[in-house]
């Protein structure tokens, strides 16, 4: 055969060996779905191995300080204590849900409980004592709240100056801004039969309301991954098996069926937890099944690539800052709602430490790119356990800090080794 007759048979077969290529060339990680559950224990091990631990450990360690606490106090586990300590984490939850926003892009924003201490002033003053209604009182609230932070994410984004810098002269003049509005006598009381006194005073004393509530959970869990697998099949694409699903959702069942119970025991479902709930399904879809929420992964990632790849690097940053207020100025209107009044000591003490280690501790990367929503739950329900625990045997508020300090250093390094074993596996 000639050189040419060659080369004719080499330009032949070379697309066919190129398309060949391009189909094969499939993540293997999308055909974990197909293999059901070898194909997800096979995942887990390669995750294992390559650093990538996800939320398995504060899993552990969630349930090892309940089985700590329940041992030591048979109380800690009632259906009182549980309901009480399920109303009392949504305050630092909602504000640990726009925290997480902020760490995703690897930045920081100290200004968070400043922010939640001037929204419930601001709050209090509009509604008691120059008699607005509330229902307007807690939009501007919130408002402002999320002008705040894009105020701070404007300055970061536009003018280049860090975060950490802006935002630390946020919490210093928030707060001096709260005390001014709230004048000499520092405490403004609120109607405990409100709006805001009903945010954490409120309870669904109908059992059928939170049984209710947790069939629509799961029977919506189930038709969203069932139909989604049912597009993915139809489009080619590799799917979760039906089995997958039905073990899901039957896990899924167990856990809200089992938390209705427990509420139903006390005093029914909280509003407050049910708020909470709205807020993690509604930020998870924003973060996981938007094009916002993948702008906001990839800013995280890397901010030059981003820029190259055509997003607004300085508008999402700017959004990003002003849902850490909004979220910020929520919270603060469920502490408000505890304790029925807003005060000189709203947004100060240990909050913005709670609500960042909330965060970390959840499994969000101080480094950026890796964190949910769903995090706060996590992270909130572990800090929340151990300050009940601890309250029920009687140990001083110093030693509580002292124990979450220790536990938000424990995760800091388990992310920091974890990031290390995943650049060395490749992962990073």
């Amino acid at each position: 055969m000639s050189s040419i007759d060659k080369a004719k048979d080499t330009t032949v077969e070379a697309p066919a060996a190129a398309a060949g290529a391009s189909v094969s060339a499939v993540d293997p990680r999308l055909l974990v779905r197909e293999q059901g559950f070898a194909g997800y224990i096979g995942e887990f091990k390669r995750k294992m191995k390559g650093g990538d631990l996800g939320a398995v450990p504060v899993v552990i360690g969630l349930i090892v300080i309940c089985a700590i606490f329940q041992s030591m106090d048979s109380r800690f586990l009632g259906a009182q204590n549980l309901t009480n300590l399920s109303v009392q984490m949504v305050a630092t939850g909602m504000m640990s849900i726009g925290i997480i926003f902020v760490l995703l892009l690897g930045e920081i924003d100290l200004s968070v409980g400043s922010v939640s201490g001037v929204s419930s002033a601001a709050l209090a003053v509009l509604s008691v004592t120059h008699g607005v209604n509330e229902w307007l009182a807690i939009l501007v609230s919130l408002a402002g709240g999320a002008v705040i932070g894009a105020f701070h994410g404007f300055i970061f984004a536009r003018l280049g100056a860090p975060a950490f810098a802006v935002t630390l002269a946020g919490l210093l003049f928030w707060n001096g801004f709260m005390l001014q509005i709230l004048g000499d006598n520092g405490t403004i009381n609120l109607d405990d039969g409100g709006v805001v006194g009903h945010l954490t005073g409120y309870f669904f004393s109908d059992v059928a309301a939170a049984y209710g509530l947790a069939v629509v959970v799961v029977a919506g869990y189930f038709l969203s991954a069932f139909f989604g697998a049912r597009r993915r099949e139809a489009a080619g694409i590799p799917s979760r098996p039906l089995s997958d699903i039905l073990l899901r959702t039957v896990l899924l069942a167990v856990a809200m069926f089992a938390a209705a119970a427990v509420f139903n025991q006390y005093k029914g479902l909280p509003l407050a937890v049910l708020l909470f709930a709205i807020a993690l399904v509604a930020t998870d879809f924003l973060l996981r099944r938007t094009s916002y929420g993948r702008k906001v992964f990839a800013l995280g990632g890397s901010v030059e690539a981003s820029r190259r790849a055509g997003i607004n690097v300085a508008a999402i940053r700017v959004s990003v800052f002003a849902i850490a207020g909004f979220f910020a100025a929520l919270g603060g209107l469920f502490f408000a709602s505890k304790i029925a009044a807003a005060n000189q000591s709203a947004g100060a003490g240990d909050l913005l430490m709670n609500v960042i280690a909330a965060a970390v501790i959840g499994g969000t990367s101080l480094f950026g790119g890796r964190g949910r929503s769903w995090n706060a739950l996590i992270g909130v329900l572990v800090i929340t356990s151990i300050q009940s625990g601890l309250a029920l045997e009687g140990i001083a508020t110093a030693i509580q800090q002292m124990i979450t300090g220790a536990v938000l250093l424990a995760t800091v390094i388990i992310d920091s080794i974890t990031r290390k074993t995943q650049k060395s596996a490749g992962r990073a």
